[in-house]
């Protein structure tokens, strides 16, 4: 799972998966294929579900995961520029670049996108790129 920065990090690429009917956005994740580093699939992730190219990769944290009996790996990631982002139109149906504004207004519950549980690492993520300003450049 991924935050994905703008290149000037003053907005955080979130998406609507379509099992969600667009209530809620959320960072974007996927799973590792076989034979695939983690960095690897964070990149082919991203360019599938979003059209997004990374420049820079951190990992994050993780957090055990239920279901399928997984690990959540999280990694926050800049854009290598400020793309056009477009949803793959099948497990994901809306993308959209949000401002730090947007995204403390919907940390506060009142913004105009709903966002995953507090105890989820996508939570976490946005938490932490919302209350990170020197990524900001």
């Amino acid at each position: 799972i991924v935050a994905v920065q703008s290149a000037d990090g003053e907005r955080l690429l979130l998406g609507a998966n379509a099992n969600w009917r667009g209530r809620m956005h959320s960072c974007f994740a996927g799973f590792v294929e076989a034979g695939e580093s983690l960095e690897v699939a964070v990149h082919r992730e991203i360019e599938e579900e979003a059209g997004v190219l990374l420049d820079e990769l951190e990992y994050v944290s993780s957090q055990p995961w239920p279901y399928p009996r997984s690990l959540m790996v999280g990694f926050g990631a800049t854009a290598s520029d400020h793309q056009e982002a477009r949803p793959d139109g099948e497990e994901i149906i809306e993308v959209r670049w949000c401002t730090r504004a947007e995204i403390g207004r919907a940390l506060a519950g009142d913004g105009p996108i709903g966002l995953p549980g507090a105890a989820s690492i996508a939570r976490a993520l946005i938490t932490r790129w919302y209350e990170d300003r020197t990524r900001a450049a």
